[in-house]
């Protein structure tokens, strides 16, 4: 009896497999979104009709981030959102920005289709190393609106060459494809 019950337990267990196919085949994912695992804390629920796209920082690679607002922002209250930093979340999540320290101020105004944005130097020279990514937080963002196809940075009114990603200077107008290789998926 024993045996037999053995036998049995064997030919179930041995059932339950999936069955082996000899071709791939498409398989389609449920609806999501999908919680992650790694999340110890449910997420925030995101409220607003609209989103806004910011670039910021992680470990030298820039991150698009996207953020639910009640309205399409204008262009300088993106860039000040992109100068206000990370929320304390998207710090968590380890994200930083390159913006601090490589500028004073920075002001933009839109002239057909092209973001001039006016940039003052830091109060004092930080040693950062890292314009490229400051700069393509700033390119980034504001030509992942469809009102800006380009961005031309100035200085008392004179065109400014700033670093793109592979380090030679440009006066622009720059695009995002300046900066892709240092884009990273979220």
């Amino acid at each position: 009896m024993r045996a037999v019950l053995v036998v049995v337990l064997f030919a179930l267990v041995a059932a339950c497999g999936v069955p082996a196919e000899d071709l791939p085949r498409a398989v389609t994912p449920p609806p999501g979104p999908f919680p992650s695992p790694a999340t110890a804390a449910p997420a925030p629920v995101e409220t607003g009709s609209a989103t806004e796209l910011l670039h910021f920082t992680r470990e030298d690679r820039l991150v698009p981030v996207i953020r639910r607002v009640d309205q399409v922002p204008t262009v300088d209250t993106q860039l000040g959102n992109l100068l206000a930093g990370p929320t304390p979340a998207e710090r968590d999540d380890g994200l930083t920005s390159a913006l601090p320290g490589a500028f004073s101020n920075a002001v933009v105004e839109l002239v057909d289709g092209q973001a001039r944005v006016t940039v003052a130097p830091a109060d004092a020279e930080t040693g950062r190393n890292d314009q490229p990514l400051a700069y393509g937080q700033i390119v980034c963002t504001l030509t992942a609106r469809t009102d800006v196809t380009a961005v031309i940075f100035l200085r008392d009114g004179a065109a400014l060459s700033v670093p793109r990603a592979d380090l030679s200077l440009s006066p622009g107008p720059l695009t995002a494809a300046d900066y892709a290789v240092l884009i990273s998926p979220r």
